[in-house]
């Protein structure tokens, strides 16, 4: 069973910033896209952004273009959200996950997903 491991959620204010990291055991990273999914309470589980194994291909929620970047570091088997310029909407848990293959933008195409880390931006 793979496991994924997040860190790096907390209180900000709005306009402030984040990383998220997600460190992966290394045979479930090196053939997997990585993806980031976040879900606020009352609401359904939301695509954030998404990387190729390679790192070479991204895609981005509209939501978040611009102001988050995903990025992976096969070395260290860890995958990064930096998040600017937080907006209270930002709120939510977020949760890394993991697929053999190509990325995709549905929750359901991951195999594998973190516990989530809980964000929460101030007004």
């Amino acid at each position: 069973q793979a496991q994924l491991v997040e860190s790096g959620g907390g209180l900000v204010q709005a306009g402030g910033s984040l990383r998220l990291s997600c460190a992966a055991d290394g045979r479930t990273f090196s053939t997997s896209a990585m993806a980031w999914f976040r879900q606020a309470p009352g609401k359904e589980r939301e695509f954030v952004a998404n990387i190729r194994r390679s790192g070479s291909l991204t895609l981005y929620a509209d939501s978040v273009k611009g102001r988050f970047t995903i990025s992976r570091d096969n070395a260290k088997s860890t995958v990064y959200l930096q998040m600017n310029r937080l907006k209270p909407e930002d709120t939510a848990v977020y949760y890394c996950a993991a697929r053999v293959g190509s990325p995709r933008g549905v929750a359901n195409e991951y195999e594998f997903w973190g516990q989530g880390t809980q964000v929460t931006v101030s007004s």
